[in-house]
């Protein structure tokens, strides 16, 4: 499998412009000392210690689901009180102080982000800011009836989660909804022009692993971009083990060898997934290898959980909160500040692959994907 060089660079220009002299972090490496002291920057873009430039927000619009799939969330699972969620002009105003930083991208996430009510208006709002591209994840079990009034009010593009094209072993995986009402879902979003459409799935060794043969002649069949995902230790039960690992690399020799595969040269290199075009030119497919080829030295992501706390990485339990500075003042700069600071304590790498990692106390659907 290749692996984009460019993920080991970093803003040069970027760094240059707020003093910072430092060396790219590495993929997975906690343990890296701290470079050249430097006083956090107060102007300029987001950057952290590293010169990571941070242009993507990902927003978790609640923890609540509509469904409990097996990798993700128990059936008992105990949800936040909505009193303690951001309002929605909360998050706009959040949205507002990040793009007066740089960030140019925000993907709204769940729990089930469509089972809040009203999401359109949020996307409106978001829209209303000057950020173009507003994205969102979703299970799809309610996208097809809202995916129109997402579209006019300025959603541009969906990712939707689907880990089995076999219904009975999708009941299994997701305990709750339909595998019909899913691709139905995808083909109202594409209908409505939420493209490109792409399609993510966690595999489980043991559980679909069998399907990756099968998603790869979805994508070439549907020109639907499939993104394979790596199970990892952000399980609400505790449940994930290495050995229901399935690599990057394993689903790229398996597909490579009935279908040869190309990388696609100049993707971004801050996203996180590996781009591959099948050599005939039928579809393309993606591979997310969070935990076995970390993608670290090159995330740009900050993400505002559904109760307003900031978080630099999925796999930190560092946290500040912007809920309390946004009810306590209306100065967008004390705001700014709690960005800059979670940004700049960010680590150079999330320690999946050392021995003293220890999981977030918090799941996926309680941070946001």
């Amino acid at each position: 499998m290749q692996v984009d060089d460019q993920r080991r660079g970093s803003d040069a220009a970027a760094r240059t412009a707020v003093g910072l002299s430092v060396k790219p972090a590495g993929n997975d490496d906690p343990g890296s000392s701290r470079r050249t002291p430097v006083p956090m920057p107060t102007t300029g873009p987001l950057v952290d210690t590293y010169g990571r430039v941070h242009r993507d927000l990902r927003i978790s619009v609640t923890d609540r689901c509509n469904l409990r799939c097996v990798y993700c969330m128990p059936e008992d699972m105990t949800f936040m009180d909505r009193r303690e969620l951001l309002s929605f002009e909360e998050i706009a105003r959040v949205v507002g102080v990040a793009r007066s930083l740089g960030v140019t991208s925000v993907r709204l996430t769940g729990g089930e982000p469509l089972v809040r009510r009203g999401l359109a208006d949020l996307v409106a709002m978001i829209a209303s800011s000057g950020v173009e591209d507003i994205s969102l994840t979703t299970n799809a079990m309610l996208l097809g009836a809202q995916a129109r009034s997402l579209r006019e009010a300025g959603l541009r593009r969906v990712n939707i989660s689907c880990d089995s094209l076999r219904p009975e072993r999708f009941a299994a995986i997701r305990r709750r909804g339909d595998l019909a009402t899913v691709l139905e879902a995808m083909n109202v979003a594409e209908a409505v022009g939420l493209t490109p459409l792409k399609v993510n799935v966690v595999l489980l060794r043991g559980e679909n692993d069998d399907e990756i043969e099968d998603f790869a002649a979805f994508a070439r069949e549907t020109g639907r971009v499939v993104r394979f995902i790596e199970f990892m230790p952000l399980d609400a039960q505790g449940q994930w083990e290495r050995g229901r690992l399935v690599t990057g690399r394993e689903v790229w020799t398996r597909i490579n060898e009935r279908w040869p595969l190309r990388a696609i040269e100049g993707s971004s290199h801050v996203a996180p997934a590996e781009r591959f075009t099948f050599a005939d030119g039928r579809g393309e497919i993606g591979l997310i290898s969070s935990v076995s080829e970390p993608f670290c030295g090159t995330c740009d992501r900050l993400r505002l959980t559904a109760e307003g706390s900031v978080r630099n990485c999925l796999f930190s339990d560092d946290e500040l909160s912007v809920r309390d500075a946004l009810r306590a003042s209306k100065d967008d700069e004390v705001v700014a500040t709690l960005l800059r600071r979670a940004v700049w304590a960010k680590f150079p790498g999330h320690a999946i692959n050392e021995e003293n990692f220890l999981a977030p106390r918090r799941s996926m659907s309680m941070i946001g994907g």
